[in-house]
């Protein structure tokens, strides 16, 4: 994540302000620039407050247009929970939020966005849903280009909760964005990029029975040696998985590298800055980021927190992180 001022008095403002603080001209963040508008009484031309503005504090801009007027990022829900319980509208609000992290970071990279009103069989989408007597539970996933995530997530407790009982070392409502997202990219720059064959050498045969291999995995686990080979337990589950955890860790580094470097938590000498989407390799990248990540565990530690990033990286998980860096980084 970038650092933002506000283009009115230059003050520093964050990606969630809708408000600037020191000169108190609203904000709206603009996609096309990936940079925060101010305004005094009515955004900039073209541009309305998204309709979700009130309902869960959106600060995106949204086109002009009749009627109500959604920003991109709350365009791509397909169904959100009942508004009506205010215990759905404050996990939602969470959800949302961490939502328009997610996409910055795709937008950062420039990936590309096909949505669900272009291609409504395996467009991008969200449904952001809540368990109900109706309905059942609701699991969270992905199906042809349709993310699900229960709000349920939204609640601290929870998903700890969740995070011991399945083993997990992370568990975060951006990490679920992040590697659902990695299905959705699987279908659009892989299968429907030519790049099958190649990335079958690097992450394994996707032809193995996704059923069956998630029933074995969860019977018996990850491999004793999981850790030489892959980035998680459940990345070892089958290459579909594999492949959305790497994608999804690759976004955790060049989003938390560029916040490190944004904010001078982290620096470089001869003025080098991380960007996300440049043309580093990943060598570097991965140096950078051991070296964050080491320190900012050690103040974790100190002061009786878990590790903010508990992973270590072997040659095969680099190996795999290059393959997810290298896609990213191609001209699409």
């Amino acid at each position: 994540m970038n650092r933002f001022t506000c283009d009115n008095c230059t003050s520093v403002v964050h990606f969630d302000n809708a408000l600037c603080l020191h000169c108190g001209f609203a904000l709206g963040f603009e996609k096309q620039t990936l940079a925060m508008r101010a305004f005094s009484e009515t955004p900039p031309q073209g541009y309305v407050t998204c309709a979700n503005a009130q309902a869960c504090g959106c600060n995106w801009l949204a086109p002009a247009t009749e009627g109500l007027s959604f920003c991109f990022a709350c365009s791509l829900n397909q169904m959100v929970p009942d508004l009506s319980n205010p215990a759905h509208v404050d996990r939602w609000t969470k959800l949302e939020a961490a939502k328009r992290h997610f996409l910055y970071g795709i937008l950062k990279l420039g990936l590309p966005i096909v949505t669900r009103h272009e291609n409504p069989d395996e467009g991008l989408g969200f449904e952001l849903l809540a368990d109900a007597p109706d309905v059942g539970h609701v699991m969270t996933g992905h199906e042809n280009g349709l993310i699900t995530i229960n709000i349920a997530e939204a609640d601290a407790s929870e998903r700890e909760a969740a995070r011991e009982a399945m083993g997990e070392a992370l568990r975060t409502l951006i990490g679920h964005y992040r590697h659902e997202s990695g299905h959705y990219y699987w279908n659009l720059l892989i299968r429907d990029g030519g790049r099958l064959y190649a990335t079958r050498a690097i992450f394994g045969d996707e032809r193995l029975d996704y059923a069956t291999a998630l029933e074995t995995h969860y019977a018996n686990g990850a491999p004793p040696d999981w850790q030489e080979n892959f980035v998680s337990t459940y990345a070892s589950s089958h290459p579909w998985e594999d492949f959305a955890e790497t994608w999804a860790h690759y976004l955790h580094i060049v989003d938390g590298l560029e916040t490190a470097y944004a904010y001078h938590v982290q620096t470089e000498s001869t003025g080098w800055r991380f960007e996300q989407g440049s043309d580093i390799p990943l060598d570097r990248i991965i140096a950078a980021w051991v070296e964050l990540t080491i320190g900012i565990n050690a103040i974790n530690r100190s002061l009786g927190q878990q590790d903010l990033y508990p992973f270590v990286f072997t040659e095969r998980v680099i190996e795999k992180l290059d393959f997810v860096h290298r896609l990213i980084t191609a001209k699409h």
